[in-house]
């Protein structure tokens, strides 16, 4: 496309810029812009000439064929993506240095983030090269690695459970997020009303006789496919209850991602509200409470009469 910018109205020469930046075009010089021959790419350039036709502005599209093949190497050069690849692949290998002492559920997050960024640039290749199978492998070796942290084949270590869950001590570990905040509002809603729950930073040991959830070595935890919350709904006889299984998908994806849930960017947008506005965890619990609850007023369905 070449194209003399609106000059009289910034918001709409910006418009133009962004626009041609998502679809991934390379700037031969101010006002040339080149994407490959697609009938996609063609249909986007021209409709972006006649935006800019309809301002102060004026574009055409033009097919620009290679005088030699060192030329046509030259224009694919321009759309070469392998230095976004590899800052990915150097992001991706540094959450390593965090298994086994960060939060598999907190790589988890970290580690979705960088898969919707390696779309996003693969969207864009249009000549891929071995930097795209690079990203790709770094990003399977670590997601495989953190599902191992997060699903241990069984929960190793886990204590029996001794006498009755009626006020009790319940204790897990910061950071909190949907997991522990769904287990500390099931706690609280359904199994031990009067029980208490106590947050343990990292090298805190939980009290004698509490009973322990959302860590390895808690009495309930990550196991099998299982986030802590499917895990408890599971032992204490309340998978069959069809609200919390729905809320259970909601956790669940919030967590370790799969398959999505229409629901769950509300419900993170929610949480997210709650942890920027609440000063400490017993704060944090209760505004998660109110979202909990009404998802479970939303989802129950009293028996027919």
């Amino acid at each position: 496309m070449v194209a003399q910018l609106p000059t009289e109205d910034p918001s709409s020469r910006m418009r133009v810029l962004r626009t041609l930046e998502s679809l991934g075009a390379a700037v031969m010089r101010e006002g040339a812009y080149l994407l490959p021959e697609t009938p996609a790419n063609r249909q986007s350039l021209q409709a972006l000439a006649d935006y800019v036709g309809k301002t102060t502005g004026a574009a055409h599209v033009v097919r620009v064929s290679p005088l030699s093949a060192g030329q046509d190497k030259a224009f694919a050069k321009l759309f070469d993506r392998t230095a976004r690849y590899e800052n990915l692949v150097k992001t991706v290998e540094s959450l390593k240095l965090g298994f086994g002492q960060a939060d598999p559920s907190a790589i988890s997050r970290v580690l979705h983030k960088q898969r919707r960024e390696f779309d996003a640039i693969a969207a864009l290749d249009f000549f891929p090269t071995a930097a795209q199978e690079r990203a790709r492998k770094a990003l399977a070796e670590a997601d495989e690695a953190v599902r191992r942290l997060l699903f241990p084949e069984q929960a190793r270590g886990a204590p029996e459970l001794d006498g009755r869950l009626e006020r009790r001590t319940w204790a897990t570990r910061k950071p909190l997020w949907a997991d522990r905040l769904a287990c500390a509002w099931l706690i609280r809603r359904f199994v031990d009303p009067e029980g208490k729950v106590v947050w343990l930073d990292k090298a805190d040991r939980a009290p004698a006789r509490a009973v322990g959830f959302g860590y390895e070595g808690a009495h309930f935890a990550n196991s099998g496919s299982r986030v802590t919350f499917e895990d408890m709904l599971a032992r204490l006889d309340l998978a069959k209850n069809a609200a919390l299984a729905r809320i259970a998908g909601i956790v669940h994806y919030l967590e370790v991602r799969g398959t999505p849930v229409p629901e769950a960017l509300g419900v993170q947008t929610l949480l997210q509200g709650a942890l920027r506005r609440s000063p400490g965890p017993d704060e944090l619990l209760a505004e998660a409470e109110k979202t909990f609850d009404l998802l479970y007023d939303a989802y129950f369905e009293p028996p027919s009469a």
